[in-house]
């Protein structure tokens, strides 16, 4: 892509951003992130109906005399965006590839909370952690963060879900609104998730929503014959015999199983997630998972 091809890809991307988070997403991200977080704010004596879980036990016994954290509600919040720049988003066959749909979706993620005045940072991951850019506020830092995803050539192929959790973990101390834009297709040969142990320990920290895309061609193989296919993370090739029922229907169930897995573990930890595929318009997506939040 060349210096005027992002450029112009950019400012088309602020521009419908910038309208859908101004006419329909900002109040929605409103209510559905702001007041989650909450600070500390005094220590006051107990009082009849004062949540127990609240009791300050070191101020308590010096005191001699029941006390409680008081806390309100945070007035800011801090997005960040953990966006899978893998070999594998750059497939597509729709109007999209996953990486243009997930670049997409993250502007307006982004944009949304710097309407409302919020911190905004991104890690870009593949099977590493390949850049993190700290939370900011402001245009400018909006439009760096969008040119990093379109334009950002990861040093790795492959895909590490749960390094990119560690590092949320390790690197954002205080809580945080983070969001998981990937295809979640990291997981072992039997379809299990290998993110399980990393997702378990950053939801205890973090609030951590999944916007999962595809392409509606990994859903399924069409019967073309004999077709020579490569990996476009681990570079492995070989000629399949797309005309076997039992091949077509053998990767059909490989996919379902790894959808289902990584489905039971959000239900299991608690995180909201939302599919969105390449030919669809993601606006209904994230107006759903705001909705049920």
């Amino acid at each position: 892509m060349t210096p005027e091809e992002l450029i112009k890809k950019v400012r088309k991307i602020e521009i419908r951003t910038k309208a859908l988070s101004h006419q329909i997403f900002a109040g929605e991200y409103h209510s559905a992130f702001k007041g989650r977080g909450m600070a500390f704010s005094e220590v006051r004596e107990y009082q009849w109906g004062d949540d127990v879980r609240n009791m300050d036990w070191n101020v308590t016994a010096r005191m001699n005399a029941p006390y409680v954290k008081v806390f309100e509600e945070e007035r800011e919040l801090t997005l960040v965006l953990l966006v899978d720049i893998s070999r594998s988003g750059l497939f597509g066959t729709a109007v999209k590839t996953k990486r243009e749909q997930i670049a997409e979706i993250a502007a307006t993620l982004a944009f949304s909370a710097i309407l409302n005045n919020d911190k905004v940072g991104c890690i870009l991951f593949s099977e590493k952690v390949e850049k993190f850019i700290p939370p900011a506020k402001g245009r400018t830092h909006f439009l760096h963060i969008i040119r990093e995803i379109l334009e950002y050539q990861p040093q790795s192929n492959g895909t590490d879900i749960g390094e990119a959790l560690r590092y949320l973990t390790n690197a954002i101390k205080k809580k945080c609104t983070a969001f998981i834009l990937s295809d979640m297709l990291d997981v072992s040969p039997d379809g299990k998730a290998r993110y399980e142990d990393a997702l378990k320990v950053a939801v205890n920290r973090h609030d951590i929503s999944v916007i999962r895309v595809s392409d509606p061609r990994e859903h399924s193989i069409p019967n073309l014959g004999f077709v020579h296919v490569k990996d476009a993370e681990s570079g492995a090739s070989r000629w399949i015999n797309t005309g076997s029922r039992k091949v077509r229907s053998a990767y059909e169930g490989w996919f379902r199983n790894a959808t289902s897995d990584a489905d039971h573990l959000f239900l299991r930890y608690k995180v909201h997630h939302v599919d969105i595929a390449t030919n669809e318009d993601y606006v209904r997506g994230l107006m759903n998972l705001f909705n049920r939040r």
